[in-house]
């Protein structure tokens, strides 16, 4: 079993979080019938159609190292504090803005995002900061530690467009006001 972030009502009313309806994840589904676009991103973009829900696990690792913290798409900051594990519709905006800005900078890395292109997409993004330097150091580290113990990198090989089709998720659940619950 993997982790889902499922489309919930915010606030909850009841003792449960109540699942958004498919309904609102509807139009996603014409992207899913495309013919255009890869398998991938039409395989997550029909699962969001069809459930309101994220097949998350695939992407934690990811999200981590671009968001800078750990857990995110687990909800670790709110079941640590004996809350359900929940991102709020902030969150969400949060999460969607920085995977909107990566897809948009991983436009001159091409279409496939790696490893190794995710590392060059985010050196870029750090070079001209305040901190570059120091920013740089922290990369090279979450970078390093992510690798196995030969020194082989993840295996990652995402369409960029898949990407686009994540964060569309959660600007959807921001912009609507719904949360996303961590199921497990």
């Amino acid at each position: 079993m993997g982790l889902d972030n499922v489309a919930v009502q915010w606030p909850r009313t009841g003792q449960f979080y109540e699942p958004v309806a498919p309904a609102e994840f509807v139009d996603f589904g014409e992207l899913a019938d495309s013919l255009a676009v890869a398998a991938p991103t039409a395989a997550l973009a029909g699962h969001i159609a069809k459930t309101g829900t994220v097949r998350a696990t695939a992407y934690t690792e990811l999200v981590d190292l671009l968001l800078g913290l750990q857990g995110v798409l687990y909800a670790t900051d709110a079941s640590a504090e004996d809350e359900d594990p929940v991102i709020d519709p902030d969150g969400c905006a949060w999460i969607a803005g920085g995977l909107e800005r990566f897809v948009e900078g991983h436009g001159a890395h091409g279409e496939l995002v790696t490893f190794d292109s995710v590392g060059a997409v985010l050196r870029a993004a750090l070079a001209d900061g305040r901190l570059a330097e120091q920013q740089l150091r922290w990369l090279e580290s979450r970078l390093d530690g992510m690798r196995d113990e030969s020194g082989g990198a993840p295996q990652w090989s995402f369409p960029r467009s898949e990407l686009a089709v994540l964060s569309g998720f959660y600007r959807r659940c921001a912009d609507r006001g719904f949360a996303v619950y961590a199921d497990f």
